[in-house]
């Protein structure tokens, strides 16, 4: 898949805003879907390089709502409508596809907002360098909230919460210290509920498994705020190569985190000397808790 593919909102230089807050519409419930999401991820078989990573989801199909997480302390609106958020970031290639489904009809949610944001691969976040070096050496984030924002409320310690489709926490979204956009993004679904994203393998930094936030936004409401995670075995083979290999002294594992479940680990391919990953999103989009 070429990047012109992959990048089809790329230059709609629309505020975020303008999108979440505009007469958006969901996409009615057109179709059924059997069984679950299957939970484990891996790299056991190998696509051709630049396959489109939605090919993950051909039999990825969930009814189970997707779990909610704190937004974290670097969350903010970075006005990025676009499909490649690397800018100058160096790591290895990440082809991810996310598909947005109600929770009960599991149908696809079209015109849904969905946006990412995930540090680089020595542990830094765009908009908040400053605050997210430190504590842990050189390039290696404390995992500490900026000063004057709520930790999460709830939940085991770090902010994970239950299966559920609403609140991210009281974390409250962070003023940008710095004119950097890189790793941020949002997209807008298609009529089969799909954004495509490229960007390169995250990093980690103290206290924090390796991981991308993704927010899903129905009309002008938070409706999801989640985790994805990667199998450690995959985070252990990328981390062997540059940049990554220079940022040493990873202190937690999925196995460690507080926030990590099965449910959050993408399905993840290699293709080529880069990687595909996808996963279903299922967003409870009349608020009823199921």
């Amino acid at each position: 898949m070429g990047s012109q593919a992959l990048d089809h909102e790329e230059g709609k230089r629309v505020s975020r805003r303008t999108l979440v807050f505009g007469s958006l519409t969901l996409a009615g419930v057109v179709a059924a879907c059997g069984g679950e999401e299957s939970s484990t991820s891996g790299a056991s078989t190998t696509a051709a390089a630049g396959a489109d990573p939605a090919v993950l989801l051909t039999e990825a199909t969930t009814c189970t709502l997707s779990p909610t997480t704190t937004q974290g302390p670097y969350y903010f609106d970075a006005d990025k409508v676009r499909g490649d958020i690397r800018e100058n970031r160096q790591g290895m290639r990440l082809d991810l596809a996310l598909k947005v489904v109600d929770s009960e009809g599991c149908g696809p949610l079209k015109d849904v907002v969905v946006e990412i944001w995930h540090c680089d691969a020595a542990g830094l976040y765009s908009g908040a360098e400053s605050q997210s070096t430190g504590g842990g050496g050189e390039g290696m984030p404390s995992g500490a909230p900026p000063a004057g924002l709520a930790p999460p409320s709830g939940g085991r310690p770090g902010g994970g919460g239950p299966p559920g489709g609403g609140g991210a926490g009281n974390v409250a979204d962070l003023v940008p210290t710095d004119d950097k956009r890189y790793l941020r993004g949002a997209q807008v679904t298609d009529a089969q509920g799909l954004v495509r994203f490229t960007t390169v393998w995250p990093g980690w930094y103290r206290g924090r498994t390796v991981h991308v936030h993704a927010m899903v936004h129905l009309a002008n409401t938070k409706a999801l705020t989640t985790q994805l995670m990667f199998d450690e075995a995959l985070n252990d083979e990328v981390f062997t190569t540059a940049p990554y290999a220079t940022h040493t002294g990873r202190d937690t594992t999925n196995g460690d985190d507080t926030i990590y479940n099965d449910s959050m680990l993408l399905t993840v391919q290699q293709a080529g000397d880069s990687y595909l990953a996808a996963k279903v999103l299922a967003v409870d989009a009349d608020k009823d808790g199921a």
